[in-house]
């Protein structure tokens, strides 16, 4: 995982999350703050930190990382308006959806520049979601990958298939690519990647939550196990929007998954090693082990900060609206 720049040690964690389509600002960029990871308190009032002013003007499913060099910060995020397409049942988002990402940076956390969009999904495809991004040390760039719908080209069942694409500055980039699919007429949908040693993970949603181990980004996967086949319980219908993170100063990771079927929020998986296929180094973090505050956070993701960031970052968007009562009071 890309560092800080200089020394400095991390400290915390920033979540980013978008909160809904029941109105416009629920599809727009949102901040939390947490020490340990598991806690974690709602900022700028609970209001959006940014929003989007291009393409659908509504953003989902964001993710933020740092870059390599310890230097920079890129967002990117789904170009999607469940709201201005009048909700679900009439938004066709993965048939006319966008093929284009919104993408936000900044040096600090702080001060973001204006987003922009990037088309990147191919002409034939009918969306571009859930976009993430991750270094690649062996080529020195970094690959984006995103799912995108296409027609079937046996006919059958349209299926949805994650793209992929290279760039070293998040400005220029290379034309989309398959990159991991289920089958024609299957659907994969919210890659998360994360790099341990000198192997990536990653989880989707095919139907289960999958997880797969490989040596090279654009090399063979392996798959591990499924959520399911770990003893959690937990299948595709269950949950989306896997995300991993590590656990700062431990040798211990957290899959956040999005109970969207229930409403349930998010849910902390805890492993102390992500190969695992047994189940004995999972377990599902008790209720009173986290605290996602007073917003239901959807689809977004995690990024360990140090003290500085935190503290920048909390003096920009202050505190909680239930906080600030409270010190009034």
């Amino acid at each position: 995982m890309p560092m800080p720049a200089g020394t400095e040690e991390l400290y915390g964690y920033l979540f980013i999350h978008f909160i809904g389509e029941s109105e416009a600002r629920g599809e727009q960029i949102y901040f939390a703050l947490s020490k340990d990871g598991m806690h974690w308190k709602d900022l700028n009032r609970e209001q959006p930190a940014l929003t989007s002013s291009v393409g659908e003007r509504g953003v989902r499913d964001p993710y933020l990382l740092r870059s390599a060099d310890g230097e920079r910060f890129y967002l990117l995020a789904t170009d999607l308006s469940i709201y201005g397409r009048g909700g679900w049942s009439s938004a066709e988002a993965t048939l006319t959806g966008s093929r284009s990402l919104v993408i936000w940076e900044s040096e600090d956390l702080v001060n973001w520049s204006e987003p922009r969009l990037i088309e990147l999904a191919p002409e034939e495809a009918g969306c571009a979601w859930a976009p993430e991004a991750i270094y690649d040390e062996q080529q020195g760039d970094y690959l984006v990958f995103w799912a995108s719908s296409r027609d079937a080209q046996n006919g059958g069942e349209r299926g949805l298939h994650i793209y992929g694409s290279r760039t070293v500055d998040f400005r220029t980039f290379t034309p989309a690519e398959p990159y991991i699919s289920r089958g024609e007429n299957a659907s994969i949908i919210d890659t998360t990647m994360i790099v341990v040693g000198d192997r990536y993970y990653r989880a989707s949603g095919d139907g289960q939550i999958t997880l797969e181990r490989g040596s090279r980004l654009d090399g063979e996967w392996e798959k591990l196990s499924t959520l399911e086949s770990l003893g959690l319980k937990l299948t595709g219908k269950d949950a989306e929007g896997p995300q991993f993170f590590k656990l700062n100063g431990e040798e211990r990771w957290v899959l956040l998954v999005d109970r969207y079927s229930t409403q349930g929020g998010y849910l902390p998986i805890v492993t102390t090693d992500i190969g695992d296929t047994t189940g004995a180094a999972w377990r599902i973090a008790e209720p009173g082990e986290y605290d996602f505050g007073a917003l239901k956070k959807r689809h977004g993701s995690v990024l360990p900060i140090t003290q500085r960031e935190y503290e920048a970052v909390e003096k920009r968007w202050g505190s909680t609206s239930k906080e600030t009562a409270n010190r009034k009071g």
